[in-house]
């Protein structure tokens, strides 16, 4: 299990150094005159060299991006073209808020997916109609437009919690809890539909072995036969499915940081991307790769531990 893990990292840091250095050319080749953009159109031709000698843009792109790698390597992902923020210091303010979105909404996930996906499996009958056409339901419903209705309903409506802004949790513990309540429950809906799918039909093979057939018939009590055995075993698939939707919850949560007017790394990438803030992108950039190659780490971890045979030695 150690060499995989070092594999994995190995290979992560691979993924960190290809995926930095496209993203780092696709948007200086895309991006045209970046000088005159930042200037405006009023800027005189001396004024536009003279930023783009600032910038360092008048360098070959291959010898700026290997100076950006290297400062980044140090902790020094730059400044804002556009606010003169430390990049690096705009994350540390942006990246708890999307964290806690995306934490709050795999452990709700996994919950509520568990819990349905094993009464479905379980139970059959009218339950695993229900939980199937849920599924779907959730499934179906676009991220965005379940976010506008709960803004609308649930928080401008009934006004049972904050349409917008974010209450940090050093301030207030129910604050806090008021203002990720209903983005953490727009995020979730079409994650749990998809990761219930996938528990249930885990599930149901798992409970059609033999040797479950055999545990049963030797007298051990139902629960013990679910949790213990069943359910370990049948905890890949979902994982993986959670590895996944991790992955997509960070981009889901561009446009509910969005809606709900939250100071997150998903609101900062886009507005970062429109002025076309190339220091603010690949801090960005970065972040998320470190995060899913983390994520995705200990997702295999967590397989190998659960279920003995998908253990890599």
């Amino acid at each position: 299990m150690l060499s995989y893990i070092v594999r994995r990292l190995a290979a992560g840091v691979v993924l960190l150094f290809v995926i930095s250095g496209i993203a780092y050319a696709t948007m200086f080749l895309s991006g045209g005159d970046i000088a005159r953009r930042l200037l405006g159109q009023m800027a005189t031709e001396d004024q536009v060299a003279a930023k783009a000698g600032e910038l360092g843009l008048d360098e070959p792109l291959v010898t700026r991006y290997f100076d950006w790698l290297g400062s980044a390597l140090g902790g020094d992902f730059g400044r804002s073209w556009f606010t003169g923020e430390p990049v690096a210091q705009a994350l540390e303010n942006r990246l708890p808020v999307t964290l806690t979105l995306v934490i709050g909404t795999t452990l709700v996930v996994a919950v509520v997916s568990v819990l349905l996906g094993t009464a479905a499996a379980v139970r059959r009958g009218w339950l695993d109609r229900a939980v199937q056409l849920l599924s779907v339901a959730g499934y179906a419903l676009p991220g965005f437009w379940i976010a506008l209705l709960l803004a609308l309903v649930v928080a401008v409506e009934l006004g049972w919690f904050p349409a917008t802004g974010y209450v940090p949790f050093s301030l207030s513990v129910a604050g806090w809890l008021s203002t990720i309540t209903l983005p953490i429950a727009a995020l979730s809906i079409g994650a749990v539909a998809s990761t219930t799918q996938q528990v249930r039909g885990a599930m149901i093979d798992v409970l059609r072995q033999d040797y479950i057939r055999t545990l049963r018939s030797r007298g051990l009590p139902r629960h013990r036969v679910l949790l213990r055995h069943a359910l370990r075993n049948a905890s890949g698939p979902g994982l993986t499915v959670l590895a996944l939707q991790f992955i997509g919850l960070m981009g889901g949560a561009v446009f509910v940081e969005q809606i709900f007017a939250l100071p997150g790394i998903g609101l900062l990438a886009v507005n970062a991307t429109t002025r076309g803030d190339i220091p603010m992108v690949m801090g960005v950039v970065v972040v998320t790769v470190v995060l899913v190659t983390v994520v995705n780490l200990l997702i295999d971890i967590a397989v190998g531990f659960l279920n003995p045979k998908a253990r890599v030695r």
